[in-house]
Order: structure tokens, then C-alpha cells, then sequence
């Protein structure tokens, strides 16, 4: 990262943007290709002014990883997450864990973290295999009869189920049909009112706001009826509501009050989901149209299971597929984007950082820098060979954002994406065409439209041959992606 000699008072450049709105058109029209040509064209640390005049907010676009690790890292108050897109997920999905600040969040995040350790997780991977095995079967038509599945919406489902059934236990089909019809309407309307310089009062009954505060009421009628049912049962459920309602802050002794148990749930249906349903997604696509790297999955699962179900330990030998879907984070990252407000202002990259900036750190942008990732439009999963991680910066690669407000459930969500891909791709040949996806940017990334595969049957062989040595050298072979 190059440094100016004198950091005081030394303004970041960037593009001036139309003289009305700034780059606020160019954000709201194509966010990804906006950032990535703001970094190209003016490097480590970019201002992106937007709004009106009088209104205008200055937004600092950070990708070298020595500025993320510094934003990401700061362990004081010096970055929150009191910017206008947080804010307008916390008015419309609750306060928990990924939107709360200050004191609100150390507690819920001492609460929350014994719920999310590697034991807990392992307790559900019975439930997160049966799930990819129901979807497994479903596909055995399709396979038969040579019809595309759409990899969006059943990864969608997928993930819902799991992330379902781990929140709600039982009473999951009661919740999914609220929530597979609420969520799509609450994040299009937090992504307009988090991307606008200008808002109306959420109370004002524009259309809009109708939908929006219809779809909320309803989410919250169904979670707050089984937090209440499960209120009245006896204790030792393992669903996480019951888990939730049992968890202690292990300083205070303070129990989650109902509302925050709400809240923490809808935080996590949304990020329990949405994201690992992108990463799935893009692993299968990705893999359908590059049949060595899908051939070399098959070889280790083949290897590694012989046709037996998933277990913890052979999560953790499923080396190779881990790579593909760390691979597959690097190029679509769900969180493409993550926000911080700094009240006191800051020093980065020999820039100054004003009071009130909202820092934007992009995993899409950095994970794209050819300085730190050879060929970055490339699909390669030999990046993540195991002995290659060390050399590379620790912030060079963050799809689960990181520092102390690093996503809780980042080893929940890869071990179900690590079991759904060995699940299906045991059971499994994909076939995808290799032309980009179109991509549309909400509270995350994901495609705009039907992802479509083909599927045939192919059956693991036990006692299969060692899948070839992994090469810790990327190839130097050209692959689309």
C-alpha cells in the first residue's frame, strides 16, 4: 500500500460523479463494476461522494488488506455498524447479532457464542446430510428425464430447510412458507431504502412500505408464535429458539428477552440462508462447467466416503472439496460488500478518513486485485491448498468479513455447504454452461435469474484409487469462469 508522506488532512481520490447525485446513479445501477473501476482507476483508498448538495455523504471504498485488517481489526468503537443499510436491516429484520453496536452486541455476542461452537455445529450434521439427501432424491427425476434444474432456486430451498429446521426444529414447515414469501419482499425494499440518499418516513404508506411492513408483520406473527410455544415447553429442546431462550450472557447471568430472541432469529434466517444458498450455488456452477476440477471432487469423495454418509471426521478430510468452495467464495462472495461507520474518524493508507465516513471494505474487489491473486477472474481452487494459506495476507481473502464482529456462523455455514456438495456431487455428474451469470445485488450477492444445470446419474465407486497429489501451484492452464 503506497503511503503519502503526510497523512493530515491528505483527501483520497476519487471520480467527481454527476454533479446532482455524485456516484450515486453509478452505484445504484452496477455496484460491483462501480467499485472495481473506482479501485482500478485510483487505487488502495477511493472517495465516492453521494447525494444532493447539502445532503452528500462521503463513502471511502478500502481493498488493500492492510486497510481491511485495519477497519476490520479495530477492536474499540472506532468502526461500528451505524450506517444507513444496517440500519435499515435492523428496522426491518430485528437488532441482533449482525446489526447491533456497542454494548448491545458485546453481550449478544457473549450470549450467542457457545451456541455456535464446533460441538454444537457437529450435533447438526445428521440433520443438515438428511436434508441434501431429500434434495439428492428430488433430483432423480430430473436426472432420468434430462430436464435442467434451476441451481438457485434448489440450493434456496435447501438452505432454508437447514437453516429452518436448525432455528425452528419441528415447527419448521409451519415458518417457511411465511418466510420463503416475506424475505424477497423485505430485502428488495431494505436494498432501495439502504441505497438512497433520500428516504420517505418508514411510516409513510407508500405502496411500498404497505408490502414491506405486510411481509414483516406476518414473519414476525410466525417466529414470535413458536418462541411463545416454546416458552411454555419443557427445557431441553435442541432447536436453537429453545437454545436461545435457555442462553445466559456468561458475565451478567441476563437472559434473551423475547424480542431479542426474534430479532437474533431473523438475523439468522437471513444470513443462514441467503448466503449459503449464493455459495452452493456458484460451487455447482462452477464445477458443471469444469469437468477436471469436478472429476477430482468425485475422485475424493469417492475416495473418502466410498458411498457412506457424511460424518464429522470426514468433513475434515475432504480437503479438495473444501478448496472448490473457498474458491467459489473468492469470485462470488455473498457479503460483496460490508459497511463501518467511523464517529472519530481514522488514518488509512496514508489518507484521512473524516468523522461520519462510511468505510466500505468489498470482498468482491479484493478478492479480484491480480497483486494478490495471479489471474483473479480464474477459477482455481488450488489457491486454498492447504500449504499455500500461510503465504498469503489474512485479509486478503474474508467472505466471512473478520476481526471480532467476523461472522459467528462461518463454520455452520461451511460444513453445509461442504455436506451438500459431497452429498449431491457423490450422487451426481453437473453440467453448465460456462456464460456468466447475471447478478443482481440486494442484502447480497445472488444471481438475477434461473442458474440452469444438468444432471446425470453416476455412482461412487468404494475403495476408489487416491485422488491425484494436490498441486499447491495454481495452473497455469486458462479456464473460464
Amino acid at each position: 500500500m503506497t503511503v503519502p508522506i503526510s497523512a493530515r488532512d491528505v483527501v483520497a481520490p476519487g471520480p467527481r460523479g454527476s454533479l446532482l447525485l455524485g456516484s450515486a446513479r453509478d452505484l445504484q445501477r452496477d455496484p460491483l463494476g462501480t467499485f472495481e473501476r473506482a479501485a482500478a482507476g485510483y487505487g488502495d483508498v477511493v472517495r465516492l461522494v453521494v447525494g444532493p448538495p447539502g445532503r452528500r455523504v462521503a463513502l471511502h471504498l478500502v481493498s488493500h488488506p492492510d486497510g481491511v485488517q485495519q477497519v476490520l481489526s479495530n477492536t474499540a468503537d472506532t468502526y461500528t455498524k451505524g450506517t444507513p443499510f444496517y440500519r435499515e436491516i435492523a428496522a426491518y429484520l430485528g437488532d441482533g447479532v449482525l446489526t447491533s453496536t456497542g454494548h448491545r452486541w458485546r453481550q449478544q455476542r457473549r450470549t450467542l457464542a457457545p451456541l455456535f461452537t464446533h460441538r454444537h455445529i457437529h450435533q447438526q450434521i445428521a440433520m443438515m446430510a438428511g436434508e441434501a439427501d431429500r434434495l439428492a432424491h428430488r433430483w432423480a427425476a430430473p436426472a432420468a428425464t434430462g430436464t435442467p434444474v434451476d441451481l438457485h432456486a434448489e440450493m434456496t430451498e435447501y438452505t432454508l430447510r437447514v437453516v429452518g429446521r436448525m432455528l425452528f426444529g419441528v415447527d419448521v414447515d409451519q415458518a417457511i412458507p411465511i418466510i420463503r414469501t416475506a424475505f424477497p419482499i423485505l430485502s428488495e425494499h431494505v436494498r432501495r431504502r439502504g441505497r438512497t440518499p433520500l428516504n420517505l418516513p418508514r411510516h409513510w404508506p407508500t405502496p411500498a412500505q404497505r408490502r414491506a411492513a405486510d411481509a414483516q408483520r406476518s414473519l414476525y406473527q410466525v417466529v414470535d408464535a413458536i418462541i411463545d410455544q416454546r416458552a411454555c415447553e419443557a427445557s431441553g429442546q435442541s432447536d436453537l429458539i429453545s437454545l436461545l431462550l435457555a442462553a445466559r450472557d456468561p458475565q451478567t447471568g441476563a437472559p434473551l428477552s423475547a424480542q431479542d430472541v426474534r430479532d437474533q432469529i431473523l438475523i439468522f434466517l437471513l444470513a443462514g440462508h441467503e448466503t449459503t444458498s449464493t455459495a452452493l450455488t456458484f460451487t455447482c456452477h462452477l464445477l458443471g462447467h469444469h469437468p477436471g476440477q469436478q472429476r477430482r471432487i468425485h475422485q475424493e469423495l469417492d475416495q473418502v466416503l466410498g458411498g457412506r454418509a457424511v460424518t464429522a471426521d470426514a468433513i475434515g478430510k475432504l480437503t479438495y472439496t473444501t478448496m472448490v468452495i473457498r474458491e467459489a467464495l473468492r469470485l462470488y462472495p455473498p457479503g460483496y460488500a460490508l459497511g463501518r461507520l467511523t464517529s472519530t474518524g481514522d488514518q488509512i493508507g496514508g489518507y484521512h478518513i473524516p468523522p461520519g465516513s462510511v468505510v466500505i471494505l468489498s470482498p468482491w474487489v479484493t478478492h479480484r486485485r491480480p497483486d494478490l491473486w495471479p489471474d483473479p477472474h480464474q477459477f482455481r481452487p488450488d489457491r486454498f491448498h492447504p500449504t499455500t494459506g500461510a503465504a498469503r495476507h489474512r485479509y486478503a481473502y474474508f467472505p466471512f468479513a473478520g476481526g471480532p464482529r467476523g461472522c459467528i456462523g462461518e463454520h455452520f455455514a461451511m460444513t453445509e455447504a461442504i455436506i451438500a456438495t459431497a452429498v449431491l456431487l457423490t450422487s451426481y455428474n453437473l453440467t453448465t454452461p460456462p456464460a456468466p451469470i447475471t447478478l443482481t445485488t440486494g442484502i447480497t450477492l445472488r444471481p438475477a435469474g434461473p442458474v440452469p444445470c444438468r444432471i446425470t446419474t453416476r455412482h461412487p465407486t468404494a475403495g476408489a484409487s487416491p485422488s491425484p497429489p494436490l498441486d499447491p501451484q495454481p495452473s497455469n492452464t486458462p479456464q473460464p469462469s
